[in-house]
């Protein structure tokens, strides 16, 4: 029995979970965070996002035949982002919407995601998007909000894809070319402008100018979503270039918000 009505048209069913709560401060969701299950099959990731006493939940789930289920209405809170942080907000799961998509995730092999799947996700987001005014450049992946603790939904997950329907933000990444960089253990003025750039897009980066093991995990992180091609937490050309090209195609005010 439907315990609320779907806020998506394109829900094909509701399995309610009671893992969820107010958001504070009566904080309107602008932002969606995308995650992968990360278990070896629907029915166990189900059960945990719907299961009383897991502290876990989403708003929606995908699965790969494209069917999209409800979980939480999109006027709560679920309990999907953990600790995290964004363009200077670390209650991530008041100001998100929250969308699984079933994957069994790089400990259980990590496949492709379906093609079928992928277009059930755009339409979802571009809905979620209308309804909630939320810009394409907070569109984003669990690890970009919890670099140092997530990888979902990964460096397979086709950012560039959602990107063309309108959902997300996106620049061809710059070529992996030879050249100088910046890795762990380097001390700079560099380092210190790439930490700003990051935080300046939004993502949570100590401002050191130390290149440390923080400032590595959001490379990686920034690379898994926006310069797959190597995933190595080492700030070459392409990494640079790819942040720039970044940077520049935002909003006016989106800069404004992140440098808080």
């Amino acid at each position: 029995m439907r315990t609320f009505e779907p806020d998506s048209s394109t829900v094909s069913d509701i399995i309610p979970s009671p893992n969820h709560g107010e958001r504070n401060r009566g904080r309107q969701p602008d932002m969606i965070v995308v995650h992968y299950t990360g278990m070896p099959d629907v029915e166990g990731a189900l059960a945990r996002l719907c299961t009383a006493g897991t502290e876990v939940s989403a708003h929606y789930v995908v699965l790969e035949d494209g069917r999209i289920v409800q979980c939480v209405p999109e006027a709560r809170r679920a309990w999907h982002a953990g600790i995290s942080a964004w363009a200077g907000e670390d209650d991530i799961n008041s100001c998100s919407i929250g969308i699984e998509i079933v994957n069994r995730g790089h400990d259980w092999g990590y496949p492709e995601f379906p093609l079928r799947q992928i277009a059930a996700v755009i339409a979802l987001c571009r809905g979620i998007m209308l309804r909630r005014k939320v810009p394409a450049h907070r569109v984003l992946g669990h690890s970009d909000v919890a670099p140092a603790r997530k990888k979902d939904p990964g460096e397979k997950f086709p950012w560039h894809s959602l990107a063309n329907s309108g959902v997300g933000h996106w620049v061809t990444p710059a070529p992996v070319v030879r050249g100088e960089s910046l890795m762990l253990g380097t001390i700079s003025d560099e380092v210190l402008s790439l930490q700003q750039a990051l935080a300046r897009y939004g993502y949570g980066v100590p401002l050191t100018g130390k290149y440390d093991a923080a400032t590595m995990e959001v490379v990686t992180a920034f690379q898994r979503h926006f310069r797959p091609a190597r995933l190595d937490g080492v700030a070459d050309h392409s990494t640079l270039s790819t942040l720039q090209a970044l940077l520049a195609s935002l909003p006016a005010d989106a800069t404004v918000v992140a440098s808080k």
